[in-house]
Parts: C-alpha cells; sequence; structure tokens
C-alpha cells in the first residue's frame, strides 16, 4: 500500500532521471563537436602561424638524411654496471618459474622482467616459459626460438639460469620441486618480490609466476637494474641461428636494390577493435570488429569521430601513404610490410599501392618453399621483428599497446640510433579530416609541420606513457665527454673486458651451432 505522495514522488524521480539522461546526451554531443571544432581551429592556427614564423624553421624534410642514423649527440648504447655489480652467490634462495604470455614481443619483456625478478630474489630462473599456443597456436617454445646457450653464457654474470628445475633426493626418494603458484600484481613494485615473492619461495623452494606479463614496475629508480633489462633484451635475446639467416636472407635482398624502410602496419582486427574505430567499414565488417570486442576486451562506449579527434585510430594505409608523400618520399621507396592479415580487404590497400607500388613482406620477398616452411607463427613475428630491425627506417603506424612497435622503436635506438618515422596522429587527425571535407590547400605543408616537430630516432627524453623499453635513454646509454659524470662511458679498460667477453661468447655460441650442424 502507498504512502500519500508517494506515487508522485516515483514520478518525479522518473521524470528527473529521464530529464538527467537527455543532459548527459546533449553534453555528449556538444563535447564531440566542440573537440572537432578546436580541433580544427587550432590546425588552421598552427598552420598559418607557422606558415609564416621565423624562416629559420625548417618547412621541408631532407629525406636523404633520413635514410642514414638520427644524430646521436655524442651518445652511445652501454648497459654495462657502472657501479659494483657482484656476481649471484654460489647459493640461492630457490627457484623462479614464469609463464609468459602474449605475443612475441609482449613476451620478450617479460623475459627481462623474469630476470631482474630473479635478480632482486637472488633467485636461480629456469629457463621462462613462452605462452605460444594460446595466441599463436605455435608451440615452439623458448628453445624454439632464442638461442638458449647464448642466453644463459651471456647473463652468467648476473642471474643463475637453468633449463628446468633439477631432481631432489628426499626420504630416499628422487622427484622435482614443486613450485608454489603465485599470481603477481600488475606492475608489482620491487618490494613486493623482496616480501610476499620471496617468503613463499624460502618456504616451498620455488615459485612459479602466471600469467607473468608487465608483473614488475618499468620505472625503477635503480640504474643498475634498468641496465640489466638492456642486457637481456639487446644483448642475451639472441634468435636462434636459423631465424638470423632467413632475417638477413631477406635484408640483403631488399638491400640489393638499394635503401628500403620497413612499416608495421597495425590495420588489423584486434587493433581496429581495441580502439573502436568502426564507422569506415560496411556493416557486415561492423559486426565482425564488433563481436570480436565484445569477446576480447571490457566493454566500453567508444564513439568514432570522438576517437578519431584525438589521434586514437590506427591510421588508414591510405593515410600512411599520404603521409609518406607530404614527406617527400615517391613511388621508388621500397617498403617492406611488417604485418597480419589487414582488415578490411585490398580496397584499403590499393590507395597505398598505387603510390607505393615496391611493397614487399616475407612471403613476396622470397617464394622459396625454406621461407614459406618458417615464417608461422613466433617465428614470422621473429623473423619480421629482426627484418625491421635492421631496415634503414622503421614506421609504426600505431605505436600505442603495440608491443611488436615499442620494443622496436627501443631496440633501434639502441641499435645506433637509427631513423624512425613515428606519425603524431592527434596532431595529424584534423589535418585528415579537413582533407575528407574537401578543404585540400595545403595539405601537405601541414602535414610536413607536423612531422618536423617528432623525434626521428635520436636521444630523447622519457615522458609517460612512453615505456622504458621503447626508450632506455639515458639509463642505457653513455657519453665520452659528458658534463654529467653519471652520464660519462665506463673506463675503455672495463668497456673493452666486457665486449671481449660477448665476443667470445658469441663466438663460441656460433662454433657450438656450426659443430652441431
Amino acid at each position: 500500500m502507498r504512502r500519500p505522495g508517494e506515487g508522485t514522488t516515483l514520478k518525479r524521480v522518473h521524470h528527473n532521471r529521464h530529464q538527467l539522461k537527455q543532459v548527459k546526451g546533449l553534453f555528449v554531443k556538444l563535447s564531440i563537436a566542440a573537440i572537432l571544432l578546436i580541433s580544427s581551429a587550432l590546425y588552421f592556427f598552427y598552420f598559418y602561424t607557422t606558415s609564416s614564423s621565423s624562416s629559420d624553421f625548417p618547412s621541408e624534410v631532407d629525406v636523404n638524411k633520413l635514410w642514414d642514423a638520427a644524430d646521436s649527440g655524442g651518445w652511445r648504447p652501454s648497459s654495462v654496471p657502472r657501479s659494483h655489480w657482484p656476481p649471484p652467490p654460489s647459493t640461492s634462495n630457490g627457484y623462479l618459474r614464469v609463464r609468459c604470455n602474449g605475443g612475441l614481443n609482449q613476451q620478450r619483456t617479460a623475459i627481462c622482467n623474469a630476470v631482474l625478478a630473479a635478480r632482486i630474489m637472488n633467485a636461480t630462473l629456469v629457463l621462462p616459459e613462452l605462452d605460444a599456443n594460446s595466441y599463436w597456436h605455435d608451440d615452439s617454445g623458448f628453445q624454439g626460438i632464442y638461442d638458449v646457450h647464448h642466453f644463459i653464457k651471456s647473463l652468467q654474470y648476473d642471474v643463475r639460469i637453468v633449463e628446468s628445475i633439477p631432481e631432489i633426493k628426499k626420504n630416499g626418494k628422487t622427484k622435482k620441486i614443486k613450485a608454489f603458484q603465485l599470481r603477481p600484481p600488475r606492475d608489482a613494485p620491487i618490494s613486493w618480490y623482496t616480501t610476499v615473492a620471496l617468503e613463499k619461495m624460502k618456504e616451498h623452494g620455488a615459485i612459479y609466476l602466471t600469467p607473468f606479463s608487465h608483473r614488475l614496475a618499468e620505472e625503477i629508480n635503480n640504474p643498475e637494474y634498468q641496465r640489466l633489462r638492456c642486457r637481456v633484451n639487446y644483448h642475451a635475446l639472441i634468435f636462434k641461428p636459423h631465424i638470423m639467416e632467413l632475417s638477413h636472407k631477406i635484408v640483403d635482398k631488399l638491400r640489393s636494390q638499394g635503401h628500403f624502410m620497413s612499416i608495421h602496419l597495425r590495420f588489423e582486427m584486434d587493433m581496429l577493435s581495441f580502439a573502436g574505430c568502426f564507422d569506415i567499414f560496411s556493416p557486415d565488417e561492423q559486426k565482425i570488429l564488433k563481436k570480436y570486442r565484445k569477446e576480447n576486451f571490457a566493454e566500453k562506449k567508444l564513439i568514432y569521430s570522438e576517437r578519431r579527434a584525438i589521434g586514437k585510430c590506427p591510421l588508414t594505409p591510405e593515410e600512411v601513404g599520404l603521409i609518406l608523400r607530404a614527406m617527400g618520399f615517391d613511388n621508388s621507396t621500397r617498403i617492406y610490410l611488417a604485418a597480419g592479415e589487414l582488415f578490411g580487404g585490398e580496397r584499403f590497400m590499393k590507395p597505398f599501392r598505387s603510390t607505393f607500388p615496391l611493397l614487399e613482406n616475407h612471403s613476396t620477398v622470397d617464394s622459396s618453399d625454406e621461407l614459406k616452411d618458417h615464417t608461422q607463427g613466433l617465428l614470422g613475428s621473429a623473423v619480421d621483428y629482426m627484418v625491421c630491425l635492421l631496415s634503414d627506417i622503421f614506421m609504426p603506424t600505431y605505436d600505442g599497446p603495440s608491443n611488436f612497435a615499442n620494443n622496436l622503436l627501443g631496440h633501434r635506438l639502441y641499435h645506433g640510433f637509427r631513423t624512425a618515422i613515428r606519425p603524431d596522429r592527434k596532431g595529424l587527425a584534423p589535418i585528415f579530416i579537413d582533407r575528407e571535407k574537401g578543404r585540400t590547400a595545403g595539405f601537405e605543408e601541414a602535414v610536413r609541420r607536423v612531422m618536423l616537430q617528432t623525434n626521428f630516432g635520436g636521444p630523447h627524453k622519457r615522458i609517460s606513457p612512453e615505456s622504458f623499453y621503447t626508450n632506455s635513454w639515458s639509463e642505457c646509454f653513455c657519453q665520452t665527454s659528458a658534463l654529467n659524470p653519471a652520464d660519462r662511458c665506463p673506463p675503455d679498460n672495463i668497456t673493452e673486458m666486457l665486449q671481449n667477453r660477448m665476443k667470445h661468447e658469441v663466438t663460441s655460441n656460433l662454433n657450438g651451432n656450426e659443430q652441431d650442424s
């Protein structure tokens, strides 16, 4: 039985909620309109003010210069310890097992973190497990992708590594230590490893951390720990000889006709679904993308026009071509595409291909059975990684949550500041939107001016959300004549000793592989 006035109150509440919904809807629409209006206004302000600004600001891109490495500013890669760094003690606190999930490059980051975690806990690291089946349907594992002997040998002065937990004798019986399973918090601090994880390790003799992806904080206020990550990533993790051979074979064929550029074209179903960029596709294609998003990502209302206006959508192949053409690259540019299956098919590639016809991938460079047999799953990703690492120019088209692009940017920086073209999607968005509306005057000059504000691979300060694995400057670099003592390169005798040790390990490893074959 209702109390007096209850019906009126309920109606009033319902009416107020309805009004609130209307206000919220209006606010969202006004916000989107404001974003588009402000983006366009900023574009015109930027274009017209910069076009009339001081003449010393470059308005053209020197393409010939981009084929060379970026200016290092006197910096060079160096991940050798700068302070006292003792070898691992003769006895450890136990064994550390980890299961690295995700794709090849997410796993690569996890391996670096696993080595550091083992060092922090004074643990013996069991060769990391790669969760290949669920992602790639590939069970190659660590042994099928990386050179295990080199990995263990090159890190012998940092951590103790074994291929499996050894058997022990207890009460007259021989058995393996059973690892206690733990789920580390995401981006766990060092203190979690020195307390929770270490306590369980001492109690059980071994722990098993799963899943192990992004489970150790990236920003650690200990340069020596960060340099250890670089030693793992850029020195210890080397692909198996046959992968390196295939990769160099492709690079040699591409370079036989001059310079070549590699592009990681992230116009794929998973990334388009993640970004919520559906509107440019047909109704049937949109259904596929929305279904994939619902099954794989958290529910969230994403509005295409809003996402596009702030640069959250992957660049289309046509937009990639327009950027390159505006920068001064012509149809003689040789391009290697590292990408999975492009969503939407050939109709999206056609405009790009018509402008840049010299497109290759690992399947088209060499059609022999040898490449076909060795470029599937993790192996294919490894070959793409090496070709992109060794290319003269690398261009990621979506370096947001892309582990492949982000790790490669970091590796190329460490590999001698190799040129990278990193499109500023947020800065370019209003320019592309205006072009689509028919306002094409000054389009290429506007693109150039945005791109000239970007970094082409030289040293630059790491600012969040940029990852340490994307930019390990300055921890893993040094200067011969640095004003700051902390930036000075280690004495030549230490560097030479460590380099000779590394060369000896690599030579021994290669000789061992030759003998095995």
